[in-house]
């Protein structure tokens, strides 16, 4: 094998060509990184944020892979990936996953102590998260703090502290995560079924639809309440009424269950996100 079909599997391996996943990871730090300092965050600690989600996103691929190597050769939607079809070995895979995570480390070695020890508890949950889908009836939840991890490290990065308000939106993330994370794995509900994996569409049952819309007006409520906190203005209002379109669209598309339609769903809260941002973003803007 050459060198070059070597690193298409890395990439493969760690999802680069997969992009979703990094999004959905970065737009909630990025809502925190502007949050936390009023629209005004410090642009070296933005891209080392930004760098850091997407090693860390390709490190937690690695290491899900790894984590489920027998597992996914009887999952028609993963049985080609790299690991599950014999083409990269197991130490590979944990060479790859902990050379990123120790890059990644070094990025924010020039960031606050706060902030390293906050990073060392979200390595733990990226690391453990994968092991979660074993016995925890809910692994979206505990996807939705390992994502959303980059909330109070914004935080501490930015001010020294993690006030309450970084977990409140840190609570946010998790609703989100669990609403499109069921999504997702509505489409994987009968080989998980067959496998025996935990996932919150199984949970869940035939309410899997409506614990996705209760998890979305969550998700929104909370947001409401952290924007008459900190006194945002109409554009992050509008940025929410947008997220509540995009949802609202979102029921549409699962209310039959299709799996290709529920993955649809999945990969358009990319936009969910965004949107959020956006709102946040064009708020403080026109304020200067």
């Amino acid at each position: 094998m050459t060198l070059a079909e070597r690193l298409t599997l890395y990439e493969k391996l760690m999802r680069l060509d997969k992009p979703i996943g990094i999004l959905l990871l970065l737009w909630p730090t990025l809502w925190a990184l502007w949050l936390s300092n009023y629209g005004h965050p410090n642009w070296m600690i933005v891209w080392i944020f930004v760098l850091g989600t997407v090693l860390m996103r390709s490190a937690g691929c690695v290491m899900n892979d790894y984590a489920d190597r027998d597992i996914d050769p009887h999952v028609a939607r993963t049985k080609d990936r790299p690991l599950a079809a014999g083409l990269v070995s197991k130490k590979e895979a944990l060479l790859l996953a902990a050379g990123l995570a120790l890059i990644a480390f070094m990025l924010i070695l020039r960031l606050n102590p706060l902030t390293l020890k906050l990073s060392v508890v979200a390595l733990l949950l990226a690391i453990s998260y994968p092991f979660t889908k074993r016995f925890f009836a809910l692994p979206q939840a505990y996807l939705g703090i390992a994502f959303g991890f980059g909330i109070p490290m914004a935080y501490a990065a930015q001010t020294g502290q993690v006030p309450a308000i970084a977990w409140v939106l840190l609570a946010a993330n998790v609703f989100w995560a669990i609403a499109y994370d069921t999504q997702y794995a509505m489409v994987d509900r009968a080989d998980d079924l067959k496998i025996g994996i935990k996932t919150s569409a199984l949970t869940f049952g035939k309410f899997d639809v409506l614990a996705v819309m209760i998890c979305y007006g969550l998700v929104l409520s909370i947001l409401l309440w952290i924007g008459r906190s900190l006194y945002m203005h109409w554009p992050f209002y509008m940025g929410l009424a947008m997220a509540a379109g995009l949802m609202a669209y979102h029921y549409q598309l699962i209310k039959m269950r299709e799996p290709a339609q529920c993955f649809k769903a999945f990969l358009h809260n990319n936009w969910v996100g965004a949107v959020i941002f956006g709102g946040i973003a064009l708020d403080f803007l026109l304020r200067k």
